[in-house]
């Protein structure tokens, strides 16, 4: 991995050929390895898994703590702030992967994995996995790391995302989400609360209302902020300014962008509205919070 920016901006390095990029480390060799780097709040321009198999200590991601306990997997999007404490005495695996693996195309399943699993800022970035479920995953993660070698091997990127697709399948499955509730992907509000997560990825920085997410994904206004309600008991809007919120406190706290170049990069014309509607969902103005981050 390298590293970029004001706060670290981790990539990982360009593969000899192709659109495909991966990695799997195991714990504790991943700290030794890195420094103070994992301990200092940092962000990825890629996916991570962190499979903490047996471990204590906590985990900060976006401003939250999460506590670490034994079969705890992280799932860390890119962009996400998150480092770790001093803990020395976790063991389990990390896996790296890049955009490539987790598309938008295809089938509903694949929105569902990449928009559940990872992609979900509004529940908890963490599963619990019990130990009578952890034989089938052990079993992917041995392969992956054998195919990780195989890079002349025929069908080499296939059989890799076959692997990654394989590993949160199982997760979806028989995974315990840390909070929030279950979701399937054969119930039709929870699948158009996920299709909600994704729009709203892709167009949270100009798209501020619910009447343009729901014209977007062709339902009305009602049958949106019902299937949203039922699936996170919360109401769009909410979800909507939550997001907006959490990429304006990232801003504040890992680029050096003026206040009003956020308000812009955000979808406020007007940077004094952007500071009222920053102080009115967190109880501070935006040099505050940044005053008190550092």
């Amino acid at each position: 991995m390298k590293a970029e920016g004001i706060l670290p901006l981790y990539r990982l390095e360009e593969a000899k050929s192709s659109d495909i990029q991966f990695e799997l480390i195991r714990m504790p060799e991943f700290f030794a390895a890195n420094g103070d780097h994992p301990y200092e709040a940092h962000i990825h321009g890629f996916y991570q898994i962190i499979w903490f198999q047996k471990g204590s200590g906590m985990h900060y991601v976006d401003f939250k703590e999460y506590p670490v306990n034994d079969g705890t997997l992280f799932f860390i999007s890119p962009g996400q702030i998150h480092c770790f404490d001093k803990q020395h005495q976790q063991e389990g695996i990390i896996i790296h992967f890049n955009e490539s693996f987790l598309s938008d195309e295809g089938s509903s399943e694949n929105v569902f994995l990449k928009y559940n699993v990872f992609n979900a800022f509004d529940a908890a970035p963490y599963y619990n996995l019990p130990a009578k479920n952890t034989d089938r995953l052990n079993y992917i993660a041995r392969e992956l790391g054998i195919e990780a070698l195989n890079t002349d091997s025929f069908a080499h990127k296939d059989c890799l995302k076959y692997l990654v697709k394989m590993f949160l399948i199982y997760i979806q499955r028989l995974g315990n989400r840390g909070t929030g509730i279950p979701l399937c992907v054969n119930n039709s509000s929870n699948r158009t609360f996920i299709r909600f997560r994704q729009m709203l990825e892709h167009h949270y920085k100009h798209m501020h209302t619910v009447k343009e997410y729901a014209a977007h994904l062709n339902v009305s206004t009602k049958t949106l902020t019902n299937c949203v309600y039922e699936s996170s008991h919360n109401t769009p809007l909410k979800i909507i300014n939550d997001r907006i919120i959490l990429e304006a406190r990232r801003q504040l706290f890992y680029s050096d962008l003026k206040v009003k170049e956020i308000a812009f990069h955000l979808g406020f014309e007007d940077p004094s509205y952007f500071v009222k509607f920053f102080k009115h969902q967190t109880g501070y103005l935006p040099a505050e919070f940044r005053e008190n981050i550092e």
